[in-house]
């Protein structure tokens, strides 16, 4: 799979499919395994991992049996589709390809559509009363956007993917509203001016209602740490109010449970995770511009003598967007993820000192990390981010 098809993971946009004829077909081919489960769609530019998960944990915690579907992963393929907090196993996987390899050669189809594939015949499979599926990239033309959901979210829109989604947060809106389907409601998680109108007018025209979370002060504890998560746990919140408006037999306390529970019940990493103590090393896989501020503003609270920063890009971000974010009196460590996008670490430290961040370039992540922790006092902190990639390279280790 990894190295015989093209992985926006590894290659970047010359990945990505501009329809959904190949995904559509294959779906056909294995029987259209999609209908045969109730799904919850949810995209967006930030917040939709995350919000997958907690959807996924208060839906476990109400006695149904969950599939969860996610992009990308982190140290194993088959973070990507699990049940009930457990990955596929590999004799599924392995299976699945035996069993189709000849239909998937012969149509070329992605790393990703053939994922799709694998998930929704085994949520069907295993017979699942329900599904989380996170779009991978947009929302319109995603692999995932061939379901019917019961409910669809949309977290917010930032600029993210510019060079596949388009250059404007209307225009990246547009691409996320696709997921928005006929007479099925769609929660907006975050209200912004630019962008709800494009979603107000297509759900009109979709006649679906729409609905934003609730702007009471409400604060829901959460065993995923960082602020940001409270907008994200008042989003899932909002999508679980109206899956009990559907039908769906969800209880206060299992929402409070769930949301306590994320990381038990799903696995999910990455996300304001603590590695180490003395000194503190924290890693988050925020990546974006608008994700990363809200990251810097994290560090900004913690209490430290020192802050080291491993820091990583691909080579498709716009730098001059992100590194303005970051803190001008830490000691660096740029390093390149290794994958085929990774940005070299020369020239990241090259861009970097022009925003007068300082540090040295090191060629692998596992350096760079190894060389903070060696310099690092108990007191102080090392981050640990910049990109998905550098922080499943951390977690690996």
């Amino acid at each position: 799979m990894f190295q015989q098809l093209p992985m926006y993971q590894r290659v970047g946009a010359d990945a990505f499919k501009k329809d959904l004829f190949n995904i559509i077909n294959l779906s056909e081919f294995l029987g259209n395994p999609h209908r045969t489960f109730k799904t919850v769609h949810v995209a967006g530019t930030n917040g939709k991992g995350s919000t997958s998960h907690m959807l996924a944990s208060i839906l476990q915690e109400s006695g149904y049996k969950v599939g969860l579907y996610t992009s990308p992963h982190l140290i194993d393929f088959r973070e990507r589709i699990k049940i009930n907090g457990l990955e596929i196993p590999e004799n599924e996987v392995i299976s699945f390809i035996d069993s189709n390899k000849n239909y998937l050669e012969q149509h070329n189809l992605s790393f990703f559509e053939m994922t799709v594939g694998m998930a929704f015949s085994y949520f069907s499979k295993e017979r699942v009363d329900v599904a989380i599926i996170e779009v991978g990239l947009g929302g319109r033309l995603d692999s995932t956007n061939i379901i019917n959901p019961v409910l669809s979210v949309i977290t917010n829109i930032g600029l993210d993917h510019t060079n596949i989604l388009g250059n404007t947060l209307e225009e990246i809106a547009l691409e996320k509203a696709g997921i928005i389907k006929p007479n099925t409601p769609v929660v907006i998680g975050e209200f912004q001016d630019e962008t709800f109108p494009v979603f107000e007018k297509i759900a009109k025209n979709k006649s679906a209602k729409i609905l934003l979370p609730s702007s009471q002060n409400v604060v829901f504890a959460s065993d995923l740490k960082g602020d940001y998560q409270e907008r994200n746990s008042i989003t899932a919140y909002s999508a679980v109010k109206e899956l009990q408006l559907l039908g769906f037999n969800i209880s206060s306390e299992n929402i409070t449970d769930g949301l306590l529970s994320v990381v038990k019940n799903t696995g999910l990493q990455g996300r304001w995770q603590q590695l180490h103590d003395k000194p503190k090393v924290i890693c988050d896989t925020a990546h974006n511009k608008e994700g990363l501020k809200y990251v810097i503003a994290q560090l900004k609270k913690e209490t430290y003598k020192r802050l080291h920063i491993v820091l990583g890009f691909v080579s498709d971000k716009k730098l001059e967007d992100v590194l303005p974010l970051f803190p001008k009196d830490a000691n660096y460590h740029f390093c390149k993820p290794d994958i085929p996008r990774g940005l070299d670490e020369k020239v990241l430290l090259k861009a970097a000192l022009q925003f007068h961040l300082k540090g040295s370039a090191y060629k692998s992540v596992e350096e760079a990390y190894k060389v903070a922790l060696n310099n690092a006092k108990e007191d102080d902190l090392i981050f640990i981010g910049g990109s998905t990639f550098v922080v499943a390279e951390i977690l690996t280790l």
